[in-house]
């Protein structure tokens, strides 16, 4: 009989193209993601993958296998959410996937308070520039800012919240040295990946150095709180920070709206409503500060 496990671990193979992507995808090492593989192999008799330089590379045999046992993983899923639908019980385990600037800059507190709530519900926060599969189970809630409702996947269920927007700042020192008239070169401050947005203008103040790259949020913001330059940030990240203040005549832009999502019988568990209810409430609340409306703009 087929393990579904060894299955499992064949999958994150066959996706990550290597044992390595396998093994950090699942949490486990090498030798575990090689062992569950050659036992699928020894069952079904026939080798999965070939060994290249580049990375593993399937058989015939491996991709008849790979549609099949994503058949089974949808079938497996299909079956724990059901199951775990009729769960009303106000403890367990409840994952929430969300980008980390929303969890560390802004409902991180709200968290908290959910936790003192609801004592035994165990929470784990994925808080990472990759957001979880709601569809594969692994969170049971997304926050996710959406710019295009019509872009959700069809089987998940949300909330609708308030919109978000952006806007350009520097740090409130630099803004006095630069209205003073010092002449030092202002840099954007970027995140590598995505280079200087196309809505944003310098606003009155003008950038005249080269970039300075960066490649998380964190990095971004503390180089502008140094006086690096001016950049782009949300403006429950800019407008909340005391070192920092908008740049005058930059315009403001929308990144979309703040949904919570939750998959098919999921979303029915009382643990998974009463979070997205009261982080709803929480997030109703912040729409000013969302939309950059809490704060002047100067």
């Amino acid at each position: 009989m087929i393990d579904w496990d060894d299955v499992r671990y064949f999958l994150a193979a066959a996706r990550g193209g290597s044992v390595r992507a396998a093994a950090k995808r699942l949490g486990v090492n090498h030798a575990t993601v090689l062992r569950r593989i050659a036992q699928l192999e020894e069952r079904l008799g026939a080798q999965m993958f070939e060994k290249l330089p580049s990375g593993y590379r399937l058989t015939a045999a491996g991709e008849e296998v790979v549609e099949l046992a994503e058949r089974m993983e949808a079938a497996t899923n299909q079956l724990e959410t059901r199951v775990l639908g009729r769960d009303q019980s106000v403890r367990g385990l409840l994952r929430v996937t969300l980008a980390p600037p929303l969890a560390t800059h802004l409902l991180m507190p709200d968290f908290a308070d959910f936790a003192r709530l609801h004592p035994d519900i165990e929470m784990e926060i994925l808080s990472s520039g990759d957001l979880a599969n709601l569809t594969n189970r692994e969170a049971d809630v997304a926050i996710r800012v959406v710019y295009d409702p019509k872009t959700l996947p069809l089987n998940l269920h949300g909330l609708k919240g308030p919109e978000l927007f952006g806007g350009v700042y520097m740090s409130r020192d630099r803004l006095d040295a630069w209205r003073a008239g010092a002449a030092d070169p202002i840099r954007w401050i970027v995140i590598s990946v995505h280079g200087i947005p196309e809505w944003a203008s310098d606003g009155e103040v003008r950038a005249t150095g080269v970039p300075f790259r960066v490649t998380d949020a964190e990095a971004q913001i503390g180089a502008a709180r140094l006086g690096l330059g001016i950049t782009t940030l949300p403006c429950f990240m800019g407008d909340a920070d005391p070192l920092l203040a908008r740049v005058p005549g930059a315009d403001l832009h929308m990144y979309g709206t703040v949904w919570l999502l939750a998959q098919g019988e999921t979303r029915k568990t009382k643990r998974v409503r009463l979070f997205t209810e009261f982080v709803s409430r929480r997030l109703a609340a912040y729409a000013p500060l969302l939309a950059g409306l809490s704060v002047s703009p100067h």
